[in-house]
C-alpha cells in the first residue's frame, strides 16, 4: 500500500467515488454525504454483538479489525447499514453477497470495489472522505500486512473524516481487535441432515477505552442464518491482554 492522498472536502470526494471501477450500489453514493451529517457519534450494531464493542456499536472515527470470521465481519455491518448508513467493501472479491443478506446487511447501501488495483491506500482513502464505514479486505492487504505507517495514515483519515475503518484481519494499531474460534457446528445427524448453526466464541481486546478484554459465545450463524446469542453469554469470557 502506498500512502494515503490528503483529504479533500465530502462532496467532491462523492463525486469521485461514483467514477472508481467495481463500485456496486443500488442507489447513489452521494447520499451517504448528508447522512454522515446527521448520524449520531456511534453507529449501531446488532444487540448480540453490543457488548463486544466498548461504545455498544461502532463509533466514527476508530478503526477495528476482524479476524478469522468474514461472517463477524459482516454481521458488524447488519443495523449500521439497515438504519440508513453506507457502507463500501475493497478487496473481498469472493464477498458472499446472500450471506450478507441473511446476516441483515441492507445490500441497497453496500458498494463493493473488489479489485481496487495496485494503490488500494489512495483508493481506501478516498472512500473514508464519502462512506459511513470502509471494510478492508484482506485481498487488499499486502501478504506481510499493512505497513504500520501507511495504517497509521488510514486510521487518522478516518478519526479526521468521523467513518469508520473495519480491517478484516490483523491491523497496526486498531483500537478494538475481535477474533472468532469455531466451537461447534449443530443440525447435521449422523451422516445427514444440513449444519443450521455454528457455535463461536469471540474475544475482544484493545487500547484506552476498550483495553480491558472480554468476549463470549455466539451461533454465527444461527438458525434461519441470522446471529443468535451462544451458550456463553457475551462479556463472561475474559482473558489477560
Amino acid at each position: 500500500m502506498d500512502s494515503p492522498p490528503a483529504a479533500v472536502p465530502r462532496a467532491t470526494a462523492l463525486a469521485a467515488l461514483t467514477s472508481l471501477p467495481g463500485v456496486n450500489t443500488a442507489s447513489g453514493v452521494a447520499s451517504a454525504a448528508a447522512h454522515a451529517a446527521t448520524t449520531g457519534r456511534v453507529l449501531p450494531v446488532l444487540p448480540e454483538l453490543a457488548e463486544l464493542l466498548p461504545a455498544r456499536g461502532l463509533r466514527r472515527g476508530s478503526t477495528v479489525a476482524v479476524r478469522n470470521s468474514t461472517s463477524l465481519l459482516l454481521a458488524l455491518l447488519a443495523a449500521a447499514t439497515s438504519s440508513g448508513s453506507w457502507v463500501a467493501v475493497v478487496g473481498m472479491p469472493d464477498l458472499g453477497v446472500a450471506a450478507a443478506r441473511e446476516l441483515g446487511v441492507e445490500l441497497a447501501r453496500l458498494a463493493l470495489v473488489p479489485d481496487p488495483g495496485a494503490d488500494v491506500a489512495a483508493v481506501t482513502a478516498a472512500l473514508l472522505d464519502g462512506m459511513d464505514v470502509v471494510v478492508v479486505g484482506a485481498a487488499a492487504q499486502p501478504a506481510g500486512g499493512v505497513h504500520p505507517r501507511v495504517a497509521h495514515r488510514l486510521s487518522a483519515r478516518a478519526r479526521n473524516r468521523e467513518a469508520v475503518l473495519l480491517a478484516h484481519g490483523p491491523w497496526p494499531g486498531a483500537e478494538v481487535e475481535l477474533s472468532c474460534r469455531t466451537r461447534s457446528w449443530s443440525g447435521a445427524g449422523a451422516g445427514d441432515g444440513h449444519l443450521r448453526g455454528r457455535q463461536v466464541e469471540v474475544r475482544t481486546r484493545g487500547r484506552g477505552a476498550a483495553a480491558r478484554p472480554g468476549g463470549g459465545g455466539l451461533l454465527l450463524p444461527g438458525p434461519g442464518g441470522a446471529v443468535a446469542p451462544g451458550d456463553v453469554p457475551v462479556a463472561a469470557v475474559r482473558e489477560v491482554g
